[in-house]
């Protein structure tokens, strides 16, 4: 058998979706004859009845269905290279997927800095569909809870969880909180908003929200908001990701200068201990 046409997937995605021929034609901005004999051409040509019809109905067959499945992801992952092929034209330049509040210092670090070019940052709780859907280079992922399947990842670091509040807020004088004891505050929101860290500071500062981020962000904070850790969930295993077989020259050479950053901070990090505890 002939390889299958990008188009006539299409055409059946649209006939399954809607289950009727004349509704998936006007969709398409085509007449229903030339529909119908393309989608019997496409059953002719596999050796499969991938649609039921009568008068009254159209329905998926069982072979229909596990079709329709391969076919969007098909579909979805050839949209996808268009968009990296498309970003190939602007040389070291990157899109980086990431939760809100996660790793901000270490992602403040790498996004336009000198060393690793300039870098752009989409922020979006389904980081790995960001990146299945072309919509971004890498991601900061959460090893465990993410889905890592398709994906090459390397480790980066490690955060604890903690609660944002305002100074003023009844738990901010805490040493720990509990996920039960945020819950009762109307403003908890366990998921960030998907927006800049800097916006989701100004949502604590004015009252309107109490979020959980990771330790990276906790260090960014400013005087007027605190940072309390939260006892009942466990710390955050964090690492790049990028698509298997999508990975190029840009894609290393960034995971190698986040590896280095993180290092850096992490040495930072000791030093500073180190210092306090001689004082």
């Amino acid at each position: 058998m002939d390889r299958l046409e990008t188009r006539e997937l299409a055409y059946f995605v649209a006939v399954a979706e809607e289950l009727h021929f004349g509704k998936a034609a006007e969709r398409l901005g085509m007449a229903q004859p030339p529909l119908s004999r393309a989608i019997s051409r496409l059953e002719r040509r596999m050796g499969v009845r991938l649609l039921e019809r009568s008068s009254r109905r159209v329905a998926l067959t069982d072979a229909g269905g596990v079709f329709l499945d391969d076919s969007r992801r098909l579909l979805d992952s050839l949209d996808a290279a268009v968009r990296r092929a498309r970003r190939v034209q602007q040389p070291g330049r990157l899109v980086m997927a990431v939760r809100p509040g996660t790793a901000s210092g270490l992602v403040a670090d790498l996004v336009g800095s000198a060393e690793v070019g300039s870098h752009d940052v989409v922020f979006t709780h389904d980081r790995p569909a960001a990146l299945r859907e072309g919509r971004a280079d890498v991601a900061l992922l959460c090893v465990g809870t993410d889905d890592l399947t398709g994906l090459r990842t390397a480790d980066l670091t490690e955060e604890t969880p903690f609660a944002l509040v305002p100074r003023g807020h009844p738990l901010a004088r805490r040493p720990v909180v509990t996920v039960a004891e945020l819950g009762q505050d109307a403003n908890f929101d366990a998921e960030c908003p998907a927006v800049g860290f800097d916006e989701i500071v100004d949502r604590v500062l004015l009252g309107r929200l109490v979020t959980v981020v990771g330790s990276g962000a906790a260090e960014r904070i400013p005087s007027e908001v605190v940072a309390v850790p939260v006892s009942d969930l466990p710390p955050t295993r964090l690492a790049l990701a990028w698509p298997e077989g999508a990975s190029s020259p840009a894609v290393t050479a960034f995971v190698r200068s986040a590896r280095a950053a993180e290092a850096r901070r992490a040495l930072d990090a000791k030093d500073t201990g180190t210092a306090a505890a001689m004082r």
